[in-house]
């Protein structure tokens, strides 16, 4: 979609540039003459328009970068000192890996496995959770039991039960992943309704919003932002980045 639409901007940019006023005092033979050149030209040479689509998904991509490298300054307290997102690995690691994720997130499901990776590979790194529920009521009610479970000290053992399920994650499938789990099923759905839990999954959203995170997973490593789908060795190699620079710099 987003290649359909720069191809129509790029020719809008052809059109307007031919309605311009600097071809305002050419009659309309003398501008169709310069419309059927141009034309022709862009016939000949269509490298141009996908060299034009280039520059222009280059530019966009650099300002969403500028825009979510602000955003993640200006809130990194938020980001990475929240005292209510749930944690797994080195609660004391000297490097924090954030992850914005959705239980019915297929992408997500796929990167369990390098997450996993990670915290088995790496026990100084602290793994912060913002639960980022975007793919419906499912996703939600798994989202702030997952949160619940964390007041039982089983949130990673819920996290992962949840991921490994087959098939989408309802309310009934995350109360048995839970119950089989040995959870204290009345205190979880007590701890549900905390509205900590709720402002919890609300400041994420408007987290993601800020920094346009559009969708899950994405994850940060310091100072870096990596949206979608990441494997564990470049996540790896981007906390041994930070340690050889000489710490964090926000985390």
């Amino acid at each position: 979609m987003r290649s359909i639409l720069k191809f129509f901007s790029i020719a809008a940019v052809a059109t307007t540039l031919c309605m311009s006023p600097a071809f305002a005092g050419l009659d309309d033979v003398q501008k169709k003459e310069i419309e059927e050149l141009v034309k022709a030209y862009l016939l000949d040479n269509p490298e141009i328009l996908r060299d034009m689509g280039a520059s222009l998904e280059a530019k966009e991509r650099a300002a969403e970068e500028q825009v979510r490298s602000k955003m993640l300054t200006e809130n990194a307290a938020a980001i990475f000192k929240s005292t209510i997102d749930p944690v797994a690995g080195n609660p004391k690691g000297d490097v924090t890996v954030i992850e914005f994720m959705d239980y019915n997130c297929s992408w997500c499901k796929k990167a369990m496995n390098e997450v996993a990776g990670i915290v088995e590979a790496d026990r100084n790194v602290r793994f912060v959770f913002k639960e980022f529920p975007i793919f419906g009521a499912g996703s939600e009610f798994a989202a702030k039991a997952a949160m619940a479970a964390a007041r039982q000290g089983k949130y990673w053992e819920l996290h992962q039960a949840l991921f490994q399920h087959d098939g989408p994650v309802t309310e009934d499938v995350t109360k048995q992943l839970a119950a089989d789990l040995g959870l204290d099923m009345v205190k979880l759905e007590a701890d549900m309704k905390d509205t900590a839990i709720s402002k919890a999954i609300s400041d994420t959203q408007a987290l993601a919003v800020a920094m346009q995170i559009n969708g899950t997973p994405a994850f940060i490593v310091d100072d870096q932002i990596f949206p979608g789908y990441v494997p564990k060795d470049q996540i790896l190699a981007a906390i041994a980045a930070v340690r050889a620079s000489g710490g964090c710099k926000l985390c």
